[in-house]
């Protein structure tokens, strides 16, 4: 295998793998508990430490084994300003955790190199409030301070680019992608839909990705969809529309159940895996561009294995 050539997914037609639920899995599957869902916590000691580098390996080991690039997505969707004091971290600290958290996997990069030909890492930024429910929002200008120091702390680490998850209005997503500007660093942007396919502010993908797009100097690198069901949002997709283009990647919920559903449940639901791998390829079949495939709530090893089979079946 060639040595790591960091390509980007918007430079190949090839496959880019990344991470499941990795919340869900480790509160679910490992019996960890999050504080607010934010699995940066564990990095404070080792056991917590081995158990989210032992989650990327196994993630990795899929991508070397059936030859795909790989995504090395930061566990810092929490560590923004007012989760991690929430948390009981001091503000000062921000920076410092979102560089540990690179550092774990810019090592396991180091490991996997030789055997997988694009490893990527990118820095995970999560909303500010609550990742189902647009609540207390933002202006852009406020939105762009307040992410403004992850970003940086991010870039400074470093990272390939920033990658936004779980975005649920398109002010805060504007903000984002001017900060990013401000360092030069790429960014990708990630929707959540609720089981209409629209935002739950009840605009829809396109407007928004459109909206955006207008709006900033610097494009995204590209877009993508996570923490919904494929059932939630295929018909909101428009084969012959160009900007469906936009969005290259997909991290689906194993679960079809509402985001209120879903808060509610003190279970875990993992779906069908080969049901979702079926949703997957019809995406795929339809889209031909996409090629950034991983998963998000509920999803596991279990479910990347159905995905990547299917996909290329």
């Amino acid at each position: 295998m060639e040595t790591n050539k960091n390509t980007l997914p918007t430079e190949s037609d090839d496959v880019f793998l990344t991470d499941g639920g990795l919340e869900t899995t480790l509160i679910f599957l490992e019996g960890f508990d999050l504080p607010c869902f934010a699995a940066f916590d564990l990095l404070k000691h080792q056991p917590g430490y081995k158990a989210i580098k032992n989650y990327y390996k196994r993630y990795l080991n899929i991508a070397k084994k059936y030859k795909t690039n790989f995504i090395l997505e930061t566990p810092t969707w929490r560590a923004n300003p007012d989760w991690i004091q929430r948390i009981g971290y001091p503000r000062d600290e921000l920076s410092a955790l979102n560089k540990k958290a690179v550092v774990l996997l810019a090592e396991l990069k180091t490991i996997f190199e030789k055997d997988i030909h694009s490893i990527l890492i990118s820095g995970c930024i999560g909303p500010r409030g609550d990742g189902y429910v647009p609540e207390n929002c933002m202006s852009i200008e406020e939105a762009e301070a307040y992410h403004s120091d992850q970003i940086k702390a991010l870039n400074i680490a470093p990272v390939d680019f920033v990658s936004a998850l779980t975005m649920n209005y398109v002010e805060e997503v504007i903000g984002i992608v001017k900060a990013a500007e401000n360092v030069n660093t790429p960014v990708v942007i990630s929707f959540t839909v609720e089981t209409d396919g629209k935002l739950p502010t009840g605009m829809s993908l396109k407007e928004a990705i459109q909206k955006v797009d207008k709006s900033v100097s610097v494009l995204p690198l590209y877009y993508m969809i996570n923490c919904a069901h494929p059932a939630h949002f295929f018909k909101e997709l428009k084969e012959d529309e160009n900007w469906i283009k936009r969005i290259k990647g997909i991290r689906a919920n194993a679960s079809c159940k509402s985001h209120a559903e879903l808060d509610e449940s003190t279970v875990l639901d993992r779906g069908i895996p080969k049901e979702l791998g079926k949703e997957y390829k019809k995406l795929k079949d339809s889209f031909g561009h996409l090629n950034v495939f991983g998963g998000c709530c509920g999803t596991d090893e279990e479910h990347l294995v159905e995905i990547i089979e299917q996909i290329r079946s």
